[in-house]
């Protein structure tokens, strides 16, 4: 499978995603200070914006094919992270951390995620390329997600009872106080971390169990290394402003894990049955839109309904 990214281009595109970054932490958010809703959302469309410029800049140089298939991998990848921001309201309430510390720690752990998810797509692309009959593995993979995503029984999620909390507490030292911004402190002559680095940690972890559904879904789309890389880094860059901006209303998508677990049968079955039935990035790009954008319209509306105000009493005599 031949990627369309030169490495000068994807050496490039890595410049200018580590500019824009410099630029949000050392510039627009230079000072600790709690993130609104506002202006979150707008960042949210700032980010948007230039991943659509990117499609553009892919369309003119590779053709409308690959253009599509960035399109529907960004939106997969993009609406499977909604998942994370409910990680992220336990993390933080977990550690108490302040929602002026809140944007530090999101920044550093999606700065670590692009190596992250580098490696992960490098060994994947690896992969597929000396073993292609893995796709039907990650299909099956993403068909037993899918259905198990649709059936499976919420429950209340404890950070601080799981596994990698507690081992975390074990392998590094921690002081249980804050110590403002720093991730390390000196406490009696030793080193120790702060609870931001154990928060920090935990938001890692995170990004790597959600990105085991996401990175094979956009192997479902397109085998092309480099579009596959772009569409997940342009998507993870826009959640952080995606949680502070939709905090407050996550618990209004009730019927998006029930969308996103369609869309993964969906991605998963194109790729079991891929050597027999061939599924365009056009028709990709509908289903999943249509999926996505249902599964909201649907949860939004219920939770308006269930806001509304009933009727008042009767004022009859």
């Amino acid at each position: 499978m031949e990627s369309v990214g030169s490495p000068w281009l994807l050496a490039g595109f890595l410049v200018v995603i580590v500019s824009l970054l410099a630029l949000d932490l050392g510039v627009f958010h230079k000072e600790d200070r709690p993130v609104a809703a506002r202006e979150a959302m707008s960042w949210v469309v700032v980010w948007a914006l230039l991943a659509m410029l990117f499609d553009a800049f892919v369309w003119w140089r590779f053709g409308g094919a690959k253009a599509v298939e960035f399109l529907t991998g960004w939106l997969i990848e993009q609406s499977l992270s909604v998942d994370n921001l409910f990680v992220f309201v336990l993390v933080f309430a977990t550690f108490r951390i302040p929602p002026h510390l809140q944007h530090r720690v999101l920044f550093w752990g999606i700065l670590t995620a692009l190596f992250l998810r580098g490696g992960m797509i490098l060994a994947g692309t690896a992969l597929l390329q000396r073993f292609h009959w893995l796709i039907y593995g990650f299909g099956a993979f993403l068909l037993f997600t899918g259905a198990k995503m649709l059936f499976h029984k919420e429950e209340e999620h404890s950070p601080e009872h799981s596994l990698p909390f507690r081992v975390l507490r074990r392998v590094i030292p921690a002081t249980p106080r804050l110590h403002g911004n720093h991730f390390f402190v000196r406490e009696d002559g030793r080193r120790v971390a702060t609870p931001l680095l154990l928060c920090l940690a935990l938001v890692e972890i995170s990004d790597v169990v959600f990105a085991l559904d996401s990175v094979p879904a956009i192997f479902g789309v397109t085998l092309d290394p480099f579009i596959v890389f772009t569409s997940n880094i342009f998507a993870i860059l826009g959640l952080r402003s995606l949680y502070f901006a939709i905090a407050s209303l996550i618990g209004r998508f009730e019927y998006l894990k029930i969308g996103l677990s369609f869309v993964l049968v969906f991605i998963g079955a194109k790729m079991v049955l891929s050597r027999w039935v061939h599924i365009g990035s056009f028709t990709s790009l509908a289903v999943v839109a249509a999926l996505l954008g249902g599964s909201v319209l649907f949860s939004f509306a219920k939770t308006r309904k269930i806001g509304e105000p009933g009727p008042g009493p009767s004022s009859g005599a």
